[in-house]
């Protein structure tokens, strides 16, 4: 689960001076029926959309362990045919891209950044297919297989992902809920074990990796009111081959949105629905961003009672904040975490990423008409 927030004034400038009376966006309404390689391509009616992928390695040579993240996210500005300017530079879509890398044992954590609009081909998405790019960071693949690479300043990662089940689809007929009003929600499937395998380059040193990787594709319009100030979010993946993923809307003032939920995943890859009364996500310590002044929560114990499920999640490395970034207005934290609990009596321990917005300061959603 990736947000929007609001993007740099200044890439909206040619389109805030030329846009007329803009058709709406569609939203995320129950009923939809996914259909793929479509559904792996871009959705230019639906406003926002992201191809996120984060995984845990390790060094096929010496075990040591990493963690990334690479996102592919697009932005509408106006439905094309309202735009007068025929020009191929005019901003209609706006594409950005976040690339991270954390190495555990060195407690370093890399981050970029990039930032084109679709013009002259420089980032795009495919319709129909998943085709995407930002500059010379790529995606591509189909159900079988996903190949992406990305690479700045001497860190890059490549890697060929393989699902290791099939698809799990989020929600209820077929959107995932984010509020009470009718498109606070999105389309949003994933891949929740992905076999990876590539190269990690990271600072003139090449290391051989291999490991499990999350895939998330979420396309939407409207996914949240204006009561939420953030979110946490949590991907798992235990060694039972139990998958889970959870998300926490924080409310302004205090407390946790009644649409929060989240999935169960289970080893035939059959999932569950899990509404906020069937889980409790308790922040255990608290880490502040030196860069930032942000007070994260840092540690987490979760329980899933109906399952018998415990788990106790500590991040890989506490410093794993995203700021200071043009795409976006606020900072970010997103990193790589281990896991360790029982399930139904049994002991289990796993990876994951765990994504917490809204702690710099609350999020915004207003994009530019």
């Amino acid at each position: 689960m990736k947000f929007i927030l609001s993007l740099v004034a200044s890439l909206f400038c040619v389109a805030v001076a030329t846009a007329q009376e803009a058709t709406p966006f569609q939203e995320a309404r129950p009923g939809y029926e996914y259909q793929f390689p479509r559904d792996f391509g871009s959705h230019d009616a639906f406003r926002v959309e992201w191809w996120y992928y984060t995984g845990n390695l390790k060094a096929v040579e010496d075990g040591r362990d990493f963690g990334y993240q690479l996102t592919f996210f697009r932005v509408g500005l106006d439905p094309e045919e309202k735009i007068p300017n025929p020009s191929r530079w005019t901003p209609r879509q706006i594409y950005f891209s976040h690339f991270t890398v954390t190495d555990v044992a060195g407690e370093k954590f890399y981050f970029f950044e990039k930032i084109n609009r679709a013009g002259l081909g420089t980032a795009g998405a495919e319709a129909g297919r998943m085709q995407v790019w930002n500059d010379d960071w790529t995606l591509e693949g189909d159900a079988s297989e996903h190949h992406f690479k990305a690479r700045q300043n001497g860190v890059g990662l490549e890697l060929k992902l393989k699902p290791s089940k099939p698809l799990v689809f989020h929600g209820a007929e077929g959107i995932s809920r984010k509020g009470e009003e009718e498109g606070n929600a999105s389309h949003y499937f994933s891949y929740t074990r992905m076999a990876s395998e590539g190269v990690l380059e990271l600072n003139g040193k090449t290391y051989r990796v291999e490991g499990t990787s999350w895939m998330d594709r979420e396309f939407s319009s409207n996914q949240l009111n204006d009561a939420l100030e953030g979110w946490d979010w949590f991907s798992l993946k235990l060694n039972n081959d139990y998958e889970v993923m959870l998300y926490q809307l924080r409310k302004k003032g205090g407390g946790v949105d009644a649409f929060s939920s989240g999935t169960l995943i289970a080893p035939d890859g059959s999932w569950e629905h899990l509404r906020l009364e069937q889980f409790t996500v308790k922040a255990r310590d608290q880490w502040t961003s030196p860069e930032t002044g942000a007070a994260y929560p840092s540690g987490w114990e979760i329980a899933i009672p109906d399952h018998k499920i415990q788990l106790r999640v500590e991040p890989d490395l506490r410093k794993q904040e995203l700021y200071r970034l043009r795409s976006i207005d606020s900072s970010y934290w997103e990193g790589s975490v281990s896991v360790q609990g029982r399930q139904g009596g049994e002991s289990v321990d796993g990876k994951g990423y765990v994504e917490l917005v809204g702690y710099e300061k609350p999020l915004k959603q207003e994009l530019p008409e």
